[in-house]
């Protein structure tokens, strides 16, 4: 199939078997006819993600190349996935072997929970890793403050780092309870971690009080019904920083709305935070090319 020639077969086969990773991201709008399709690698499940349905016969002719493409590779494939985005509540479906929902792999050397067919998403951002390899290379002896933590991904790439203390602030129990699940299989001392089941937004005060910080994570959805909308709240977030960072302290600002760029970001910093300075962008992974990069995955670092 045509799709499967778009995939950098030589970089899939030089990773580890069990390292995560998108193989194919149709959503960066450069392969006009696959825009409707992901594909990731989830050690040991093949996951197709599609945004439209599609013929029973392409999908099946489709998952039998892949895994005959992935074996070939070297790859110990036990089951192929598709999740259907674009219909309710995003169900999953078994195309071939085990019907796997819970699993661990693994990024950087850590490992984290995957969890199939219950939420969207299953459980970390692939397009992030390149903002965690940065915490983790930069987190030795430092004060982390990791805002919408949601599994605590980046928490977990800090502590590996060396971090001193991590704050995790998400309003969703469930994610947190993931993310202490995630620090626990990769032998964390659970002492430097605290997990904060708040609303960032009626919570300053407890989140200031826990401060200072060296390190500050913002990442935070698009829009979550009853509490976040970006437009409106990031300039909030941001507009606090001061008052949460050491002076030299450093944030990551992530924004993945494509309908706001990069030129919102930076001018949310120079009107709400001018002390600021951006010291410069961590772009997603190679293979998370975007068409027009406004429309992917944002990331600024900036020092105060």
């Amino acid at each position: 199939m045509k799709i499967l020639e778009h995939i950098n077969w030589q970089q899939v086969s030089s990773k580890q078997e069990n390292e995560l990773q998108r193989l194919f991201h149709g959503r960066g709008f450069c392969f006009p006819e696959y825009t409707f399709i992901n594909i990731d690698w989830l050690s040991p499940v093949l996951l197709i993600i599609l945004y439209k349905e599609v013929e029973s016969d392409w999908l099946e002719e489709l998952s039998n190349e892949l895994l005959k493409k992935m074996t070939d590779s070297g790859f110990d494939v036990k089951s192929v996935q598709v999740q259907y985005r674009c219909r309710d509540f995003a169900p999953t479906e078994v195309l071939f072997g085990e019907s796997i929902t819970d699993l661990i792999a693994a990024e950087n050397k850590l490992k984290y929970k995957i969890n199939l067919g219950k939420n969207q998403n299953y459980g970390i951002f692939l397009d992030m890793k390149n903002g965690r390899t940065w915490l983790q290379e930069n987190s030795r002896g430092k004060r982390v403050l990791n805002l919408f933590s949601y599994t605590c991904a980046f928490s977990n790439a800090a502590v590996a780092g060396g971090a001193e203390q991590v704050i995790n602030l998400d309003m969703s129990k469930s994610a947190l309870a993931v993310g202490r699940d995630n620090h626990r299989i990769n032998g964390h001392e659970l002492d430097k971690i605290k997990y904060l089941g708040h609303d960032l937004f009626k919570s300053w005060g407890k989140v200031k009080r826990l401060g200072p910080y060296d390190i500050v994570i913002a990442d935070p959805p698009s829009l979550q019904k009853g509490s976040v909308n970006i437009k409106r709240d990031y300039p909030k977030i941001i507009r606090r920083l001061p008052e949460l960072l050491n002076k030299g302290g450093l944030a990551l600002l992530c924004l993945n709305s494509p309908d706001l760029d990069f030129q919102f970001l930076t001018d949310t910093i120079e009107s709400e935070c001018p002390q600021a300075k951006i010291i410069k962008k961590i772009t997603p992974p190679d293979e998370f090319k975007n068409i027009n990069p406004d429309h992917g995955l944002k990331c600024l670092l900036i020092e105060l």
